[in-house]
């Protein structure tokens, strides 16, 4: 492999590194708690018990996930096809990087006691959307990377490093930031840097412009490195779509593909809520503080960031949909032990006062869905790329996307109605635990090698 074209690897595992704090500091592991906080706080001066405020900030929070995944599932296909047809990715890299960076730094606004949850919410998804789309149309270049044989190598340890970025990221903001609600220091008792003051949560809140300046900062060797050749004579819009609609109609004769992508829309879906609730279910379940979730959050993000690492050896050892399959079991035990853990009891028998074995349960479900959530992205993605070409990459990419996020309403959806049907936000996540066994039996149906020879 030439220099140039390592070069070129590396410039796109820089996109993970700089993209992973929207996913580990902003959805999971600090602004989601300092999220739910907020909305306890809200919701409690209208009057509800600590019980169904705690409810309704997740309702809440998974009703946001449901408008930003809806979004995405309508834009990602489009747009995946319009870039195929004009044969370009890194313009519309640019322009979803910006909404990244936007919605993220404009977070420092969601102040305690704020009229509305509004405006917060709203930028958290719109950063979150530049994101989505972004990674995209960064993962369509992917079958342009290397052979395919080595396609599980370059995924697993492209998550490997996302993740390791994301921890050490997260442990900055924990040393020099976060500020503990109630003692206004940091993880090691240091007062917020730079002078913000806890009184106003500056330190936590600092979490959005923390995130945006570490996504500009580390997307200059992306930028640099990841190049894509001259393009003349692009297709225009309209003949882009109708190549789109064709895709779509020819999908019935990529039988794999498309039993692919459903499997995909439940367990993705499923995974993709378990993120977004980790922090708000360590916050409103556990009682856990910012700081708190936050060691949780670095536990996970290293198991994340090993497991990977090696899930992308075993890839490419015996090929990703049997590392599916193991991934999807391990996440669906994880969310049952979730459901049958409080503070004070394990599966409805009662600790001794002060136990810490909940929350050393609970870290060890934070290892387990770090590193079986990590294993099965990097494996989807290299089975995605299986089935795909490169000059289909960005279309079947948006497939890709939209079957993340085409059922990204109905994770959130029916936590939502499950934990306002129970008054409870333990056993409010119980759908996760169909969505992962139905994406799991369709998986049987697809072929390990794609629409490939094998």
């Amino acid at each position: 492999m030439t220099v140039t074209a390592r070069r070129r690897i590396w410039g796109w595992w820089f996109f993970d590194w700089a993209s992973q704090p929207y996913n580990t500091l902003l959805l999971t592991f600090s602004f989601g708690p300092y999220f739910a906080e907020l909305a306890r706080a809200h919701f409690a001066g209208q009057g509800m018990d600590a019980e169904a405020a705690s409810a309704a900030s997740q309702a809440y929070w998974t009703a946001t996930q449901t408008v930003t995944g809806i979004v995405i599932a309508v834009l990602a296909p489009v747009l995946g096809g319009i870039a195929d047809g004009r044969g370009r990715k890194l313009p519309w890299i640019w322009a979803f990087s910006a909404m990244y960076v936007l919605g993220a730094f404009l977070l420092w606004w969601a102040v305690p006691g704020m009229p509305t949850l509004f405006w917060a919410a709203f930028w958290f998804g719109f950063g979150f959307i530049g994101m989505e789309l972004a990674t995209n149309f960064t993962n369509a270049l992917m079958p342009t990377l290397a052979p395919h044989d080595e396609m599980g190598k370059v995924s697993g340890t492209g998550f490997a490093f996302g993740y390791l970025g994301g921890v050490i990221a997260l442990f900055v903001f924990l040393v020099f930031f976060a500020d503990d609600a109630k003692t206004g220091k940091t993880l090691i008792g240091l007062s917020p840097a730079f002078g913000l003051d806890p009184a106003t949560r500056e330190g936590t809140r600092s979490v959005g412009p923390f995130t945006a300046i570490w996504y500009v900062v580390f997307m200059i060797p992306f930028f640099l490195w990841v190049k894509e050749p001259a393009v003349r004579g692009g297709k225009k819009v309209g003949a882009a779509m109708g190549g789109l609609a064709r895709a779509i109609r020819a999908l019935r004769h990529r039988p794999s593909l498309l039993v692919f992508l459903i499997a995909s829309m439940f367990y993705r879906d499923a995974l993709n809520a378990t993120y977004a609730l980790g922090g708000a279910f360590a916050s409103n379940v556990m009682g856990w503080t910012v700081i708190q979730s936050g060691v949780f959050g670095i536990v996970a993000a290293i198991a994340a960031t090993f497991a990977s690492w090696a899930g992308g050896k075993l890839d490419s050892s015996v090929g990703p949909k049997p590392v599916i399959l193991m991934a999807i079991v391990v996440l669906t035990a994880t969310i049952v032990v979730m459901m049958n853990l409080t503070p004070e009891s394990f599966f409805g028998h009662v600790l001794p006062e002060g136990s810490s074995l909940p929350d050393m349960i609970f870290y060890g479900c934070g290892v387990m869905i770090g590193a079986a959530g990590g294993i099965a992205q990097a494996a989807s993605r290299t089975l995605m790329v299986f089935h795909t070409s490169e000059h289909d990459a960005a279309g079947d990419f948006g497939f890709y996307g939209l079957s993340g996020k085409a059922t990204a309403f109905l994770a959130p959806g029916l936590i939502t109605l499950a934990t306002t049907a129970l008054g409870s936000a333990r056993l409010g996540i119980a759908p996760l635990v169909g969505l992962f066994l139905i994406g799991l039996v369709l998986m049987i149906w697809v072929k390990p090698q794609g629409e490939r020879p094998a």
